[in-house]
């Protein structure tokens, strides 16, 4: 391959190849390429966000919230939904593949035999970006874990933990204790720590102990919730200590925890939360995936990349208050090394017909095995084995009518796909990701 020449699509298949291993956790190989490249230590002010379940939408409200004032901001997050060029957003909007390209080339000149994982490669090349874009702020996502993950490599100025779930197990450990003190890693000396988790593990409150770190922790130095007239309230507490409050707002789309997160580390930033700003832009913040809704041939659709139990039982949660007229179908695919029988017993209240496409991921469990555990656990259902997900999506919708429902959940490679092949479709409403 001409490296200068190459596509994304030819970098991409390069770096997912040259590491044997999909998952490596450690930061020294990062570190040592970073440092070469002169890309580890950022101008901007840096929140990085690490947590089990809504990291994507802490940052997805910080970006917009940081652009309506007038600041510039780049954004990493993972993994993505449809295209590579999603992780790396300049002013809320994805790179283009010719800067992506520049990036991966500057990698791979630096790194010389320094072996690089995927996520590793792709972390450096947007540091690489961010690098050359004069940035005020840099909003960093954690891929997995938080102390060995290739981000760490930066130090946040705010570190954000949205939630500790089990997940990950093989890497992060077994229980939330062993689970926070891997996630705290992203913690640095004296520099503040949000916790949108409402029953956050000791560990973090050992770990912003020890680094003297101070604490802002949701129900105590913020908070959010709806008053009696249904409007959005918030409030929050500043480096000094002083409180701060906004009322009366329209509700966030996205879920409550995550945006008052979002809005305590601005804050400690000195972002000027103006309620007139809050009100306009807080309601149409929306993130591909997070219970997304749309509607095709009169059927209503939510895609929701749930990809473990904490995030399984919201999307319950959440489909429980909007119950259709008529059935739900569901189709589902997730990765092996997830809880997927407890994942099914949570959804098997609401599917009245399943649908489980095969996923072609290298840690996507097999359609067969889903079909085995499914009816072990709830007996004989009404189940199909798809060849992919648009084979899934295809026969879903053939077996539905008006008042009927889709979801479609269990990983980032089942709705990604599904988002794809809804955008080709005719009538179809929604936004076309």
């Amino acid at each position: 391959m001409h490296r200068e020449r190459a596509t994304l699509g030819d970098w991409l298949d390069r770096i997912e190849r040259a590491h044997p291993a999909e998952i490596e956790l450690g930061l020294e190989r990062t570190a040592r390429v970073a440092a070469r490249m002169g890309i580890a230590s950022p101008a901007a002010t840096v929140i990085t966000v690490a947590g089990t379940n809504g990291k994507g939408s802490c940052v997805a409200v910080m970006e917009q919230l940081l652009l309506a004032a007038g600041k510039r901001v780049g954004a990493y997050t993972s993994p993505h939904l449809r295209h590579y060029n999603e992780r790396v957003r300049l002013q809320g909007r994805a790179v283009d593949d010719a800067a992506l390209c520049a990036a991966f080339a500057a990698v791979e000149r630096a790194r010389g035999e320094t072996p690089l994982t995927y996520f590793e490669f792709g972390t450096l090349a947007a540091l690489e970006i961010f690098r050359h874009a004069r940035l005020d702020f840099l909003l960093l996502e954690v891929g997995l874990g938080g102390r060995l993950d290739a981000v760490n490599i930066i130090d946040a100025d705010v570190a954000v933990i949205s939630s500790i779930q089990i997940d990950h197990t093989d890497w992060l450990g077994k229980d939330r204790e062993t689970i926070a003190g891997e996630k705290a890693g992203i913690f640095r000396s004296r520099s503040p720590v949000v916790c949108a988790d409402r029953n956050p593990p000791q560990a973090l409150y050992r770990a912003a102990g020890s680094l003297e770190a101070p604490w802002f922790g949701i129900g105590a130095q913020f908070d959010a919730w709806r008053n009696a007239s249904g409007e959005w309230c918030w409030r929050g507490t500043d480096r000094a200590g002083l409180a701060f409050r906004r009322e009366g707002l329209p509700p966030p789309q996205l879920l409550a925890g995550n945006v008052a997160a979002a809005l305590q580390a601005l804050l400690l930033c000195d972002i000027a939360l103006d309620r007139t700003m809050l009100a306009s832009v807080l309601p149409s913040i929306t993130l591909a995936g997070r219970f997304q809704q749309c509607r095709l041939r009169g059927i209503d659709c939510v895609l929701d990349v749930a990809h473990n139990l904490a995030a399984t039982e919201g999307l319950a949660a959440r489909l429980a208050e909007q119950a259709p007229a008529g059935r739900t179908a569901v189709v589902f695919a997730a990765m092996r090394d997830k809880d997927i029988e407890a994942m099914l017993a949570v959804l098997a209240g609401y599917a009245s017909v399943w649908f489980l496409p095969q996923l072609h991921a290298s840690r996507a469990a097999p359609a067969a095995d889903v079909v085995r555990r499914l009816e072990a656990l709830a007996g004989k259902v009404s189940v199909q084995c798809c060849a992919d997900v648009g084979v899934a999506m295809d026969h879903a919708l053939a077996t539905l009518q008006r008042g009927d429902r889709l979801v479609v959940c269990g990983s980032f490679h089942t709705v990604g796909p599904a988002l794809a092949w809804l955008a080709q479709q005719d009538g179809f409403t929604g936004a076309r990701f």
